[in-house]
């Protein structure tokens, strides 16, 4: 243990000085002198001249499904944050949930939740939206895998990559069953409803219509096969 933290120790010493005074330097000697290399067309072709090698492939695809989780994340934040607006301006203030006597002291919702009282507005149900994005967005994502050819694969990746798979599908269950609880026992129908929509509609807007572009993160492979067949 002790060599390891003297090598590591070297190598993040070298490394700090490297990348500070001299990296940029040889970035652009190395676009400079491989430019040159390939003009003069010295060297054949390798498995290293092919954009289809598995570290390109691999890291395009990491990206675009990196791109489409910010996407999802982003579709999250606009919808939940709209939900919220809605319900600011649409409601008052409360004594108690029973929705008695209306307190004019506090006109926004974040005063009055804090001062312990009650802001009724027209509350379109963040539950039934993200269970129903999330859902679809799982099962999106996850479908590839379910026609992935793993016999070739060595037994422990197979065994990650299944218990993966299994995992994703149990974590949909759950969230289908929440999202029926929420259907019976929670918010008004329009609520759940409005809910659902955007949804609904945030998935489809994207993977059924600007993940089908260029200009998009794309659809998982074996979905954008398909697109592509249909």
């Amino acid at each position: 243990m002790a060599a390891l933290d003297v090598i590591v120790g070297t190598v993040v010493t070298l490394r700090a000085r490297a990348a500070r005074h001299y990296l940029h330097w040889v970035l652009l000697l190395v676009t400079a002198a491989g430019s040159a290399v390939k003009e003069l067309d010295v060297f054949p072709p390798t498995y290293f001249s092919n954009s289809k090698t598995f570290l390109n492939v691999s890291m395009s695809f990491l990206i675009q499904r990196l791109l489409s989780l910010v996407v999802a994340t982003a579709i999250w934040y606009i919808c939940t944050s709209t939900f919220l607006y809605i319900e600011g301006v649409t409601g008052s203030c409360f004594e108690s949930r029973a929705l008695g006597a209306i307190n004019q002291e506090f006109t926004s919702m974040n005063g009055c939740k804090r001062a312990g009282f009650h802001w009724h507005g027209y509350d379109i149900s963040g539950h039934s939206f993200i269970l129903a994005y999330a859902s679809l967005f799982i099962a999106e994502e996850t479908e590839p895998m379910a026609s992935l050819e793993m016999a070739s694969l060595p037994a422990r990746r197979r065994t990650l990559l299944q218990l993966l798979y299994v995992a994703l599908h149990l974590m949909l269950l759950v969230w289908v069953w929440m999202f029926t609880c929420t259907s019976v026992y929670f918010h008004d129908p329009s609520h759940k409803l409005l809910g659902t929509a955007c949804g609904l509609l945030g998935w489809y807007l994207t993977y059924r219509v600007w993940y089908l572009k260029p200009l998009s993160p794309g659809l998982p492979p074996q979905l954008r096969l398909k697109a592509q067949e249909d």
